[in-house]
């Protein structure tokens, strides 16, 4: 049995979930998917869980399925016992990308996290513009960044590393780590308390999994050797899962991520890219492209270097696959909307009439 306090609940999630429990049902909290099999941790306890085929139809698309860490309303069949997800409920945050294929899909990476730890070896791993994404994509999320910089031990100039990752991360915590000789450990310490739930994003051979395991205390997560020209590791983890520590913390780990692809996050890019857009304010021209207008003061920054020209270009970048990502997902919207209607006047054929 789980006490659900001590897997995230709050009065956000009771008052969302009482129409539920009115119908009888009780909560959950995904801890593990596996092909359409749900792992719950319920004031019951673990059990396994499929969702019930309402909840199916209704989905639109595979953002509206359960994902680690979600809040989810569950009642057992009368036939055979077995328990079936009825609702997801609202999530507090969620870290998404673009789903991997042509297709423009939002693909949920973990909901309801409280902090999410962005991790970056200080080996070749480390990179200032994957760190950017990261960081539009955690802003998006409505959880917490925080910048661990890992491999400490490894590096030879970590202060400066600290240094440029927060000038690309301003005002968020940025640590350096090291999970072979303890350096820096204790500061993590602060983020991982009972009931709040941490997640680890980075790349294959970031060091995310090591971390974890030096957190729990315990080999509890595979982990292999990174190629030594470029640091990059092996997928060890291969799926999402959500961690309950016996000190109350909950942790999820992630499969690493080299290539981020963005998802609806327009609106956190200008807050992850404050610095430039502080300079776009003081243009000429309100509507400025930062072209040819004259009195650009974005332009005027640039050639001053001011504001650093890659930084700025890697803005522009996730700034055009935004614009990008908008108007596949209007005409996308469009072709589901015109399928759900085809569905539902099927559905509505296959329904025979009553007799009198």
């Amino acid at each position: 049995m789980y006490d659900l306090e001590s897997l995230g609940w709050s009065e956000f999630f009771e008052q969302a979930f009482q129409p539920y429990r009115e119908l009888g049902h009780f909560a959950g909290r995904v801890v593990l998917e596996e092909r359409g099999a749900y792992r719950l941790y319920t004031e019951q306890g673990e059990l396994s869980a499929s969702v019930r085929g309402k909840l199916r139809f209704d989905s639109e698309s595979a953002a509206d399925f359960p994902a680690v860490g979600d809040w989810v309303s569950v009642a057992t069949r009368e036939r055979d016992g077995l328990a079936q997800i009825h609702a997801v409920l609202p999530r507090r945050s969620k870290f998404s990308r673009k789903a991997a294929g042509a297709n423009s899909e939002e693909q949920v990476v973990a909901a309801n996290v409280d902090t999410v730890f962005l991790v970056q070896g200080l080996d070749h791993d480390f990179n200032l513009r994957r760190l950017e994404r990261y960081l539009v994509a955690a802003f998006e999320s409505n959880a917490a960044p925080v910048v661990i910089l890992s491999k400490a031990d490894l590096c030879q100039d970590v202060e400066q590393k600290i240094s440029a990752a927060g000038s690309v991360a301003p005002g968020t915590p940025v640590h350096a780590i090291s999970s072979v000789s303890g350096q820096g450990l204790e500061a993590i310490d602060q983020y991982v308390l009972p009931g709040v739930t941490v997640a680890f994003l980075g790349s294959s051979g970031a060091g995310k999994s090591t971390l974890i395991n030096r957190i729990v205390g315990d080999e509890i997560q595979k982990t292999a050797e990174v190629r030594e020209h470029d640091s990059r590791g092996r997928h060890t983890t291969t799926h999402r899962e959500l961690l309950v520590l016996k000190t109350g913390g909950l942790l999820i780990d992630t499969p690493g991520m080299r290539e981020l692809q963005m998802w609806d996050a327009s609106g956190s890019l200008d807050l992850a890219f404050s610095d430039v857009q502080s300079i776009a304010a003081a243009c000429y021209f309100t509507d400025c492209s930062h072209q040819n207008e004259p009195g650009c003061a974005v332009r005027e920054a640039l050639e001053e270097g001011s504001l650093d020209r890659e930084r700025y270009e890697s803005y522009t970048k996730m700034e055009k696959e935004m614009e990008y990502l908008d108007a596949r997902m209007d005409t996308r919207l469009n072709l589901k909307r015109k399928s759900r209607e085809k569905k539902i006047h099927r559905a509505f054929r296959t329904i025979k009439p009553k007799r009198s």
